[in-house]
């Protein structure tokens, strides 16, 4: 992306707030928008303008349930507008007693892994249920010298936590090219020099192999990418997957039993999943 791509800003008022706006965001991320900030009112998505056509809302659902008042207006921004935007939503975010993600310009915590994002126009500030189920989970596990991918890394945070944790190769990818710029940047900023940053998908895997993967995507492209990543998995080595909804777990679940993972463990919050799976 250049600087002056410009983007469609989508300002919907959501009521009441949950569980529409997280359902929202899941329909409007398949539809295409492929950043959103949550506020009290609703929900700001965005979408680049050359991505954007008319009819862009025809398939999100909810937009017609009954059950949720849902209202929206328009407008073009200019991506540099974007970090105004995101300074006057972006809090900082407690991951339990240990973690806390936040801004460059928000005062330093006192924790064990305090993780500065600057998230621009990229996904991944610990504000959604997904990332912040992730986070946990990494808080969790055991990464002390372990190999991690990080799979459609967004802003880099979860990468960036595997290292403060003590992982010792992590490869770092994402498709679009602004997160893998933003990814860069967050990486840097958090002195993660030993985390590699990669534009692509799961074809760039080849034969490397990792003790670790970690993947926050959608449940299509998980369900197509499974396979991929118990390929590149080491013996013992687990996988962590979140993007999907309560009721999609046993189809992914499934998925990866085809390919001998087995699952061992999930976080569930508002109705969102992160799942640990194991070879």
């Amino acid at each position: 992306m250049t600087q002056n791509t410009v983007y469609i800003e989508y300002d919907f008022k959501v009521a009441p707030l949950q569980p529409a706006s997280d359902i929202l965001i899941a329909e409007l991320g398949e539809a295409g928008f492929e950043s959103f900030v949550e506020n009290e009112e609703g929900v700001l998505a965005y979408i680049q303008k050359e991505e954007w056509v008319a009819t862009i809302l025809e398939a999100v659902e909810i937009l017609e349930n009954e059950d949720f008042k849902i209202s929206f207006q328009i407008k073009e921004i200019e991506q540099e507008n974007w970090n105004a935007t995101w300074e006057e939503n972006f809090n900082p975010i407690q991951v339990g007693s240990a973690c806390v993600v936040r801004a460059p310009f928000h005062e330093k915590p006192t924790v064990d892994f305090d993780i500065v994002i600057e998230p621009k126009m990229s996904f991944g500030t610990g504000h959604h249920e997904t990332t912040h189920m992730m986070l946990q989970h990494i808080l969790e596990g055991d990464f002390k010298n372990k190999s991690v991918l990080d799979m459609g890394c967004g802003t880099g945070v979860l990468a960036i936590l595997t290292a403060m944790k003590g992982a010792n190769h992590i490869d770092a990818i994402d498709i679009d090219n602004w997160c893998y710029v933003n990814a860069k940047e967050n990486v840097a900023r958090n002195n993660c020099e030993h985390i590699n940053v990669y534009q692509g998908d799961a074809s760039l895997l080849g034969q490397q192999k990792y003790d670790v993967i970690i993947a926050n995507i959608n449940r299509n492209i998980l369900l197509a990418d499974i396979p991929s990543y118990a390929k590149s998995l080491n013996a013992n080595g687990a996988l962590y997957l979140s993007g999907f909804y309560v009721e999609d777990l046993p189809i992914i679940s499934a998925s990866c039993q085809e390919v001998a993972l087995k699952f061992e463990k999930n976080i569930e919050k508002n109705n969102w999943v992160a799942a640990k799976y194991v070879l």
